[in-house]
């Protein structure tokens, strides 16, 4: 049985909406980071850094949550939630993962620490200006991608929703999504999938 180690209000909740998604067994392992059980020496040896989430499938542990969504949607492939290998949806599907990661989010982190996690005096003056338009660069496009879409890859719904609708969410959630309609549509359309709110509880 796959083992996730799992934190509220952290990246752990793409992977455990991915499995909720699939409905296969897994066994959840709460970690509390506020009692930085996350720097333990047993949780290093799953995730050398000390992040979430990590996996561990038969043994052999996996971090980095979008990693996590492949490896698992790939796992059951025949479920559908990646698209067939060799497939130019499979392509694009590799796209917009990477996308996600390398593109929307450092910004998106930059406009939130720069802007409240950090102490005033590790904040650095116009990162988080900075950060906020690129994201907003970001999401500009990303509403003419999803206007009148249900999903991201081809006509169903993927691991790449998951991705995208987390990051869209977590924008939203600094009120960067105010002038985007089809992305927060986007977004509540999929936080309602029963999956997904469970992941959320």
């Amino acid at each position: 049985m796959m083992k996730l180690y799992f934190a509220r209000n952290t990246r752990a909740t793409r992977p455990r909406w991915l499995l909720e998604e699939l409905g296969v067994p897994y066994e959840l392992v709460p970690v509390d980071v506020l009692q930085r059980e996350h720097k333990s020496p047993e949780y290093l040896r799953i995730h050398p850094m000390g992040s979430m989430p990590a996996l561990e499938d038969d043994g052999q542990p996996i971090f980095e949550s979008a990693a996590i969504l492949l490896h698992v949607a790939d796992k059951y492939l025949e479920q559908g939630f990646a698209p067939p290998l060799g497939s130019p949806e499979r392509a694009e599907y590799y796209q917009w993962m990477f996308f996600c990661m390398s593109t929307m989010e450092p910004p998106l982190s930059a406009f939130s620490a720069h802007s409240r996690y950090l102490p005033e005096e590790q904040q650095v003056v116009g990162e988080a200006e900075r950060g906020r338009r690129r994201f907003t660069d970001i999401a500009r496009m990303l509403e003419s991608r999803l206007q009148g879409r249900t999903y991201l890859v081809g006509e169903r719904f993927t691991a790449a929703d998951v991705v995208m609708t987390s990051i869209l969410e977590w924008g939203g959630s600094m009120g960067l999504l105010e002038d985007f309609p089809a992305l927060r549509a986007y977004v509540e359309r999929h936080l309602a999938r029963p999956a997904a709110r469970r992941a959320l509880e």
